[in-house]
């Protein structure tokens, strides 16, 4: 067989144990694919071929034996570089962190491994995840595969492009406001924003404590189930991590979704909105209907507000959480000062771009005294009325279906001297994040000749119904079936 990189997790996964080709050849194919096409896409920091291999090789020993295995025995994936990966260099997309090799994996990681899946390597992120473009990697941009002029989204840029693009059959990113949903809707692909503390954070690059949360991209809803199920759960290591149980994923999306009750709010179809996203969006509702769901008008007032809260929220935790990074214990250090302060100042100027420098100004102005009460504490007040505004909302319904953007991706470049700009890119995205839900993102069809995704949010530890909701309207519509031509 060729082209074995296409597949979807669950048809690699098939074709393993059924003997067809094996985990080194799946490798083969996937180095092959960014051998041929990285150079432009730059989704990849950094390559962990010969660990790989290795890795390939001890998954065809366990298929070949008969035993019962994981379903990512064998599978290649990629991890945002924002994980920590032992013996493998983890920059978290920041010249600060360049040559760290952490002595550790993050917890998601660690259960990858256990699960027997192959790393292919590190890809590019925007730096600390600060960013809605990868525009802002310490290194370089990544494109999106659909069209190289353009962006494939951030923070999680580079998962999202390396799964669109067929060089990893799955991969790894990070949700703060919105890094998986808005790069899997801009690449047309699956991704999943689950809810705060279903997946271990533990060894994974911190921006915004009370807002980052882990989570699988993928070619279709059934894989992110697999891998959701082999990374969910409680970790002793993450203290955000409740003793909830994970659910059978993979078994819930088979179930229909009649009688489901969908939320269409008002406030997520705003002026500006690109005509070919609303129409999807509005389509989607009628094939949700179409399979026997019903689609019920609301409200989420407070919407508005959402961006202005995130965007103190945010660089406040940047401010404390990015403090480590001083020259002193690990990364980058410049040591020609006269004293500490000279190898903070020169060390961090280096180091740090100037999105980072940014949020850490504005955050360390917000903490300030004096100004404590008037912008954080403001904006977690609003962040608990977002909270209600949902709470509400899910009294009558089970799932709420919304935009992913205004807009299909961008141009390179478009927005990268207007900040305020690109905040107003996670319009849709940011108050779900700041309620602690989760939020699946499926291709919706194709505008302009680009992808467009759409949105379903559910209820705090409620991934299932999310999941199955969308893996439904998958199997009905099939736009995730639409590829790049590369």
């Amino acid at each position: 067989m060729s082209d074995l990189n296409k597949l979807t997790l669950l048809e690699a996964f098939q074709g393993l144990r059924e003997k067809k080709f094996t985990s080194r050849d799946l490798t083969d194919d996937c180095f092959r694919q960014i051998k041929k096409y990285d150079d432009e896409i730059k989704a990849f920091i950094n390559l962990n071929e010969a660990e790989a291999y290795a890795q390939a090789e001890d998954a065809d020993k366990k298929l070949q034996s008969g035993d019962s295995v994981s379903p990512l025995t064998g599978i290649p994936v990629a991890f945002k570089d924002l994980f920590c990966t032992k013996g493998l260099k983890s920059t978290c997309g920041s010249k600060i962190l360049e040559n760290y090799v952490p002595p550790f994996d993050a917890t998601a990681v660690k259960k990858i491994r256990e699960n027997g899946a192959v790393i292919l390597g590190k890809v590019n992120c925007d730096e600390f995840a600060m960013g809605g473009s990868t525009e802002n990697s310490g290194f370089f941009p990544t494109k999106n595969p659909w069209d190289y002029d353009r962006v494939p989204g951030g923070s999680s840029g580079g998962s999202a492009a390396a799964v669109a693009a067929d060089m990893a059959i799955f991969s790894l990113g990070t949700d703060t406001g919105g890094s998986i949903r808005q790069p899997a809707s801009y690449c047309g692909i699956s991704g999943l924003k689950v809810s705060y503390g279903r997946v271990s954070r533990y060894g994974v690059g911190a921006m915004t404590s009370s807002l980052d949360t882990i989570g699988p991209f993928g070619k279709s809803v059934e894989d992110i189930a697999l891998v959701l199920k082999c990374i969910a759960g409680r970790d002793s290591q993450d203290s955000t991590t409740p003793d909830i149980a994970v659910d059978d994923y993979s078994a819930e999306i088979l179930k229909d979704i009649k009688g489901l009750k969908i939320g269409l709010p008002k406030e997520y179809f705003v002026e500006g909105m690109a005509p070919g996203v609303r129409d999807h969006i509005l389509e989607a509702a009628k094939r949700f209907e179409d399979l026997g769901a019903e689609v019920i008008d609301i409200s989420l007032p407070h919407t508005d507000l959402a961006v202005a809260a995130y965007y103190i929220i945010c660089p406040c935790e940047v401010s404390s959480n990015l403090a480590r990074y001083d020259g002193i214990k690990y990364g980058l250090s410049r040591r020609s000062g006269q004293d500490l302060l000279d190898v903070y100042l020169d060390s961090r100027a280096e180091g740090l771009g100037a999105e980072v420098k940014r949020r850490i100004m504005i955050g360390t102005y917000a903490l300030s005294a004096g100004y404590y009460d008037a912008y954080y504490k403001k904006a977690m007040q609003i962040r608990t009325l977002v909270c209600r505004d949902f709470e509400e909302a899910f009294k009558s319904v089970d799932v709420i279906l919304t935009p992913v953007t205004t807009t299909p991706a961008f141009k390179i470049g478009e927005n990268f001297n207007d900040p305020l700009k690109m905040y107003l890119e996670d319009v849709f995205t940011i108050p779900a994040s700041l309620a602690g839900l989760c939020g699946l993102v499926v291709p919706a069809g194709l505008s302009e000749n680009l992808p467009v995704g759409l949105q379903l949010i559910g209820k705090r530890f409620d991934e299932k119904t999310v999941l199955r909701a969308g893996h439904q309207f998958q199997s009905a519509a099939n736009h995730h079936k639409q590829r790049p031509k590369l």
